[in-house]
């Protein structure tokens, strides 16, 4: 099952590595009142002693999908955010904690709410108005980048583990990522979710993604991203099957101000928060707003821009654009038919050499569907030469009647595949033929009748022409 978020836990553990002198600070637990006066909790930290002339520079962090900001009091303070230097503000999204109001998965009364806050903040006499930040982890990131793509001011952002296109990581190629939304939404008390919300799930699972490509589009802020000049450092997992690497890909090309990225071992399952090398991340993440909320010449933007982890490590290599990836094709030949609940499985022979996915694997694959058969869904594992499985990357695609070529894009992400792995992929109606444990697509129903026959299939592969891991 996908994870809402780990951070009230993971902070105990970053607290480990990230150290620093304390300083005094005021703490207060003021109500907002939104636009449509539902009323948001917070937490304000004001350092003591006399602000700057100016007012002090301030970040607003915002939380995940389920939690509260309890969590992003526990990580403010471990990055040192907390103290003699910034005014921080955390607060309960709608629907969320003590906050007002119903769950709408950051539609327009959310943003709404981030500009509220965001006006509250900068009225303060004691806060500088043009060195407003925010931080946002998977929720509360997307509430980062819907807020700046709406027009909020931020002087920088730092969006964690999250998305810019909600309709591509939760709908790819017109298929739901079924286990994905179900699993995001059953973290939730059911009142406290617009009954919308609930409405887009039905319709995605039952194939009317129009329904939901409307309301995704609404939550999205990466068509509106181009030209934009605010320095924004991205944070995203190597391998997170909720919000993959696409993700980060085109706001990389469309942002035209300060931009760095970070490719890390952290995210949504498989991968977990921390990971290794976040506690670097997050003292960089200090750095950005240092630079650019008080304007610290500390070089953090005059370095390479991409840092991508090794997995499981907290080694990293720093890039001054994407790594370079090479296309590695395996021909899977065969041919078979089978009913809902069936699979078919190709395994290749053993790899001669360690190969570091870096991107979205595809999967090319002639499929005659018959009897009300309605998609595929594609499964790439690695079996390791000592015998441990690597679950790659999942993907899937509907289907029409009759016979036809179908691409399937897996999931963007960077997973070494150790030297002599065995190759396997599984075809199938959804990702628990692969393994009962894999969520990702659920065995949503179909008619009796259905049935799909599976030709040769092509599997490519991009991987660093330069691999970073071992």
């Amino acid at each position: 099952m996908i994870r809402v978020l780990t951070v009230a836990a993971a902070t105990v553990v970053v607290a480990l590595l990230l150290t620093g002198p304390a300083s005094a600070f005021s703490r207060s637990e003021p109500t907002i009142v939104s636009t449509d006066g539902t009323t948001l909790a917070a937490t304000l930290f004001v350092p003591d002693g006399t602000p700057p002339a100016t007012g002090w520079p301030a970040v607003v962090f915002m939380h995940g999908l389920g939690g509260d900001r309890a969590s992003m009091n526990a990580l403010a303070l471990t990055m040192g955010m907390i103290g003699e230097q910034y005014v921080v503000l955390t607060f309960d999204a709608r629907g969320h904690g003590a906050s007002g109001g119903l769950i709408g998965i950051l539609g327009p009364n959310e943003v709404a709410d981030v500009r509220s806050v965001f006006r509250w903040l900068r009225d303060r006499p004691d806060v500088a108005d043009d060195r407003i930040g925010a931080f946002g982890m998977s929720y509360g990131g997307g509430a980062a980048w819907n807020s700046l793509a709406a027009g909020v001011p931020w002087a920088a952002i730092e969006p964690v583990e999250t998305w810019t296109d909600l309709r591509a990581a939760l709908t790819p190629q017109n298929l739901a990522k079924s286990g994905v939304i179900g699993g995001f939404l059953a973290g939730l008390p059911p009142a406290k979710v617009d009954p919308s919300v609930l409405a887009v799930r039905d319709a995605s699972f039952a194939g009317r993604i129009g329904e939901a490509a409307t309301w995704a589009a609404a939550r999205s802020s990466v068509d509106r991203l181009r030209g934009v000049r605010t320095p924004v450092f991205m944070m995203q997992g190597r391998r997170d099957f909720a919000f993959g690497l696409d993700q980060v890909r085109r706001p990389w090309a469309a942002l035209a101000g300060p931009k760095r990225l970070w490719i890390g071992n952290h995210g949504h399952a498989p991968s977990t928060f921390p990971g290794p090398d976040s506690a670097g991340m997050l003292l960089e993440g200090r750095r950005w707003f240092d630079r650019f909320l008080r304007g610290v010449p500390n070089g953090i933007d005059t370095g390479k821009p991409v840092v991508v982890a090794a997995e499981g490590s907290t080694r990293v290599t720093r890039h001054a654009a994407l790594p370079r990836t090479r296309a590695v094709r395996v021909s899977l030949p065969g041919s078979r038919t089978i009913a809902q609940g069936g699979k078919v499985v190709r395994r290749s022979t053993r790899t001669t050499s360690a190969l570091e996915v870096f991107g979205a694997p595809t999967v090319k694959v002639p499929v005659r569907a018959v009897g009300g058969w309605s998609r595929v869904v594609a499964v790439l594992s690695a079996r390791t030469p000592a015998g441990k499985e690597i679950v790659v990357a999942g993907g899937g695609a509907p289907t029409r009647p009759g016979r036809r070529a179908v691409t399937i894009r897996l999931i963007d992400q960077a997973t070494l595949i150790p030297k002599g792995s065995t190759l396997t992929l599984t075809l199938a109606s959804s990702s628990l033929a692969q393994d009962p444990a894999n969520l990702l697509y659920l065995d949503l129903p179909m008619p009796a009748t259905a049935r799909a026959t599976f030709g040769a299939a092509t599997l490519s592969l991009p991987v660093l022409a330069r691999p970073i891991s071992r």
